[in-house]
């Protein structure tokens, strides 16, 4: 094994990951929360007492203490529907429920509106907005809305995306020969072999979610560039069998051989008939990514 595969899965193991054991994928705790009444004054009661206890992967609020776990909290909340723009949320209100200071509220109030999920105007209130206005490819919302009552419509559209932008990122890449990259995209696909091998489905997901951020910044094409963390996400957030990039299996780890292939032999239709394989080995992906329509 390679130095890389060896610092990848040791640094892997450290992490707390919330693993229930060997292989485990950690678990979003609230995919399981049951979903409140929505009718009236927010429903306090349905978040979770302890701020402490949130999503544990790493996204654009996280890791900034009360200030980052409040708009977790209060995120979930607005995305599963259990605060809606019935009525305006007050920040008192807010600051006395979960035991925080008006700054704290403030702060993370203003993020939420950052990611249009909500707006203060003056004499109104700030209020929850409707699901046209929020920022659909922000990581945080792509995270809730996958773990809560929109799972499904979530992932089925991450799906989508990603076979609009992969297999064309990976046309484009092979005609750019960047042999650093490739070489690092080929370590990717030894780290996953060798986790496969362990059961350590934490590193496995992690080398994958590096090798195909590394295949859109070979691509050479800065907006694909800009939308690699939709993939990201998308990797982040499976809950199926639904691309061959959901769980480890011979077949995955094929598809990316393939594709690392294609790039050094600069074989972009290669490359691209790799990666539509890689994201249709599993036939429940036909429920998912539609079949061309015929004109």
């Amino acid at each position: 094994m390679s130095t890389l595969a060896h610092t990848m899965m040791t640094a892997a193991r450290s992490t707390d990951s919330g693993l229930a054991g060997p292989g485990e994928l950690d678990r979003y705790p609230f995919g399981e929360a049951p979903v409140a009444e929505r009718v009236g004054a927010p429903v306090w009661e349905s978040a979770e007492p302890e701020l402490g206890r949130v999503g544990r992967r790493a996204a654009g609020s996280r890791g900034r203490g009360l200030h980052g776990q409040l708009v977790q909290q209060l995120g979930q909340m607005i995305v599963s529907g259990d605060l809606g723009a019935d009525r305006p949320l007050v920040p008192e209100e807010i600051g006395q429920r979960f035991e925080v200071s008006r700054t704290v509220v403030r702060e993370s109030l203003r993020v939420l509106e950052a990611k249009g999920l909500v707006s203060a105007r003056p004499n109104v209130g700030t209020r929850v907005r409707p699901v046209s206005d929020w920022n659909l490819l922000d990581p945080d919302i792509i995270e809730w809305r996958a773990f809560g009552p929109q799972r499904d419509d979530q992932r089925r559209e991450l799906n989508e995306l990603r076979w609009t932008i992969e297999p064309l990122a990976a046309r484009l890449a092979a005609g750019h020969g960047r042999a650093d990259i490739q070489q690092r995209m080929s370590d990717m696909v030894e780290i996953m072999a060798h986790a496969m091998g362990q059961g350590d489905a934490l590193t496995y997901s992690r080398a994958d979610a590096e090798f195909h951020s590394l295949l859109i910044q070979v691509a050479g094409n800065r907006m694909l560039e800009h939308l690699s963390g939709i993939v990201s996400s998308a990797l982040q957030v499976s809950g199926g069998p639904v691309t061959g990039c959901d769980r480890p299996s011979d077949a995955s780890l094929g598809h990316h051989g393939r594709i690392v292939d294609a790039l050094a032999a600069g074989d972009g239709t290669a490359a691209e008939t790799a990666m539509r394989a890689l994201l249709t080995v599993h036939p429940e992906v036909e429920r998912v990514v539609p079949a061309p329509r015929e004109h």
